[in-house]
């Protein structure tokens, strides 16, 4: 193939991965064009990029998946290259096709490859003739649900129910048993159908505890390819990655290169070019298993970068260029270790519904490397003051970390988690600190079943804590009132001098918690734990002892706080009993809430004269809602699975609302008879909004 330069590239995406391509493309010198839907009018692509073009349209389906717009907006743009990123078009064989016919470069592999590997049925057999280890199941595409019960029953349950031209743990169910499969299959094919176009699904057998482990390879025109290493993707919730690292901690030299060369065989064996991961899963015994392979950039593409050093965005440019690859498989080196952190506009105290609305306040950590060779990355696509749309995946950015080791990385994870501040809508940092905090992920004892295993009940911010994490936010918000208390005498003139030395005296009151443990807090009607302190103040420290211990056993003790913080500030730093730490702090009325480790830890903080009336203040009985099936999220009401005079069983489908391109099935909490149903399929739906009211018992 003959080497042409890319003067004009197009980004057919959004979001995050538009801003990353958008960034490299500049570096390199290339003019960017950007594509933008209604929504993302404002959105912060469309900012980055050389030019803008609109697509029209709200949804995936009338924007970002349209060929034809995406065609025009190249031609009208003078674009000579389009890079579709991940998702959307990234994995369509005839945009692929439709680009080669106008004769605009297509930043990927070829149409073969996609074809073949993008379909996870045609990818498998390829796989089984390329000599690449396979996991049992089915070659073909099921034709219905009668079809899915009978094969998974000859295969073995549990089974995986999987589109075929799926990806991002959209179209995926896993069925346990027969009574199972029916209902999975349709919700599968329903997803598959929604997401891609495309409703045919197929079914193999589930690894159980497995580990997903995936190798990124790149090949050029001229048949090189080689494997960068591997990333371990484990850490998942809903077959949806979470968190994810390279290398991974469980692997040896041996199985790497193992896995990498039969990754490399079967990319070979298509005829690939461009940047593709092998994704595999991987048993308790290191035996490995091909899962797919995706033809496109990968979401944690990241974490390979910064442990090989190579710029995967130019390098899928210079291949689409014609230009072979500047490495071969000897000159690869993996060095150090990083850890990347999805951060989503989801709310994990309400099982991880998604959160849509403004950005009121956004302050990622700072990116760049320290002198020890740390280094803090954030890949966002979003702004302070933009919106968080219901048509798109929820993420708000990348966070990744990069050390010299394996614990020095997670350790900077945790320091940036901590930093980052976002405001307007719920997110999951709270869930992502606990993950990285937590005893097995820092053993790296990792499977994909990790987040079920660990927290079955589900997360809440407010019980994820420890003493230190308490101590902390006692401390903080005392810190806190008594600099406001100074502030406000000041600039009433009660006091008229700097404040020097030690403040006599101890703070006038209690510290009362909310929330902490299995504390509990007015909202539920439950008497608070009280925690009584002294404190004093100068200029170095803040030194506060504990006077009795409570039931968040903390006992005696005594800890000291240095702080820089500024009234209005919501990201603290300092350091606790000579240790760094960074937190975070909102007011609301009396009540201080301290976001720190993945713990969200509410204090109020009261005058020693009036704690003893607050405790009999009446608390307001919130109604009962339990007759109602509300709406946990924004979204689509794709079906109402009943109709009024229903009698209904507990664990019965009451209906599907789709949020964020994800289907979500709704079912009942206990048996009751159906009274009324005010929605109906095609509703657009609001946070609580009823979808069925059951008769009053």
């Amino acid at each position: 193939m003959t080497s042409k330069a890319i003067q004009s590239l197009l980004i057919a995406n959004r979001g995050e991965i538009a801003c990353r391509i958008i960034r490299t493309a500049k570096q390199m010198g290339i003019r960017t064009i950007a594509v933008y839907s209604e929504p993302d009018a404002t959105g912060l692509h469309v900012q980055l990029a050389d030019e803008a073009i609109a697509l029209g349209g709200a949804s995936s389906a009338d924007s970002y998946l349209v060929i034809d717009k995406i065609i025009n907006a190249a031609k009208t743009s003078g674009a000579d290259a389009i890079h579709p990123g991940f998702g959307f078009l990234s994995e369509n064989a005839a945009f692929a096709e439709a680009l080669a016919q106008a004769n605009i470069i297509f930043v990927g592999p070829g149409i073969e490859a996609i074809n073949v590997m993008g379909d996870k049925i045609e990818s498998k057999k390829l796989a089984q003739t390329a000599g690449v280890n396979t996991v049992p199941g089915h070659p073909d595409a099921l034709v219905d649900a009668d079809e899915a019960h009978a094969i998974a029953g000859n295969i073995g349950y549990p089974v995986m129910l999987k589109a075929s031209a799926g990806g991002g743990g959209k179209g995926m169910r896993i069925a346990w048993n027969e009574n199972e499969v029916r209902d999975n299959f349709i919700s599968a094919q329903n997803e598959a159908r929604s997401a891609f176009g495309d409703d045919r699904v197929f079914v193999e057998k589930y690894i159980e505890r497995p580990r997903h482990i995936e190798i990124q390879v790149l090949a050029d025109e001229s048949g090189n390819c080689v494997y960068l290493g591997e990333r371990e993707c484990s850490i998942q919730r809903r077959h949806q990655k979470v968190v994810e690292e390279a290398p991974s901690p469980f692997l040896d030299e041996a199985t790497r290169q193992k896995m990498g060369e039969q990754a490399v065989a079967l990319a070979k064996a298509v005829n690939y070019r461009s940047a593709g991961t092998v994704e595999f899963i991987v048993d308790k015994n290191r035996n490995f298993y091909f899962l797919e392979m995706n033809t496109r950039l990968q979401v944690e593409h990241p974490v390979t970068e910064c442990i090989t050093g190579y710029d995967l965005v130019e390098q899928m440019i210079h291949v689409a260029e014609g230009r072979p690859l500047p490495m071969q498989q000897h000159d690869v080196t993996l060095t150090g270790w990083s850890i990347e952190t999805r951060v989503y506009a989801e709310d994990p105290d309400r099982q991880f519904m998604p959160s849509i609305g403004r950005l009121t306040h956004y302050l990622p950590p700072v990116a760049g490397t320290d002198k020890h060779g740390v280094t803090t990355r954030v890949d966002t696509g979003v702004f302070e003051g933009g919106d968080i749309s219901m048509y798109y995946d929820p993420m708000i950015a990348k966070l990744v970390t990069h050390a010299p080791t394996r614990d020095e990385a997670i350790v900077a994870m945790q320091t940036a988690l901590d930093a980052y501040v976002i405001r307007g809508v719920k997110h999951n940092i709270p869930f992502l600190s606990a993950l990285v905090s937590h005893d097995a992920f820092q053993k790296g004892d990792l499977t994909t079943a990790f987040i079920d295993e660990h927290y079955p009940e589900g997360f809440n911010s407010e019980s994820n804590q420890n003493d230190r994490q308490l101590s902390l936010a006692l401390l903080l918000a005392a810190t806190a009132q008594r600099t406001l208390d100074e502030q406000s005498a000041q600039i009433s003139g009660q006091i008229t001098s700097q404040i020097t030395g030690q403040i006599t005296g101890q703070i006038s009151g209690q510290i009362t918690g909310h929330g902490a443990g299995h504390a509990n807090n007015h909202s539920t009607g439950r008497p608070p734990q009280h925690t009584n302190v002294s404190a004093y103040v100068d200029r170095e420290a803040f030194a506060v002892t504990f006077h009795k211990a409570t039931q968040w056993s903390i006992g005696d003790a005594r800890h000291t706080l240095t702080v820089e913080w500024t009234p209005g500030q919501r990201l603290v730093t300092g350091d606790f009993n000579n240790e760094p730490f960074v937190a975070q702090i909102d007011r609301d009325g009396l009540h201080w809430q301290i976001t720190h480790g993945g713990s969200v830890i509410t204090v109020l903080i009261l005058d020693s004269h009036v704690a003893p009336y607050f405790d009999l203040m009446p608390v307001k009985v919130a109604p009962d809602m339990s007759r109602y099936l509300l709406s946990p999220m924004p979204g689509l009401l794709i079906r109402v699975s009943v109709d009024v005079g229903d009698t209904v069983e507990a664990g019965q489908e009451l209906a599907v609302v789709e949020a964020m391109k994800m289907e979500n099935v709704l079912v009942a909490a206990r048996a009751g008879v159906v009274s009324q149903v005010p929605r109906t399929a095609g509703d657009n739906l609001a946070v609580d909004d009823i979808i069925v009211e059951f008769e009053a018992t």
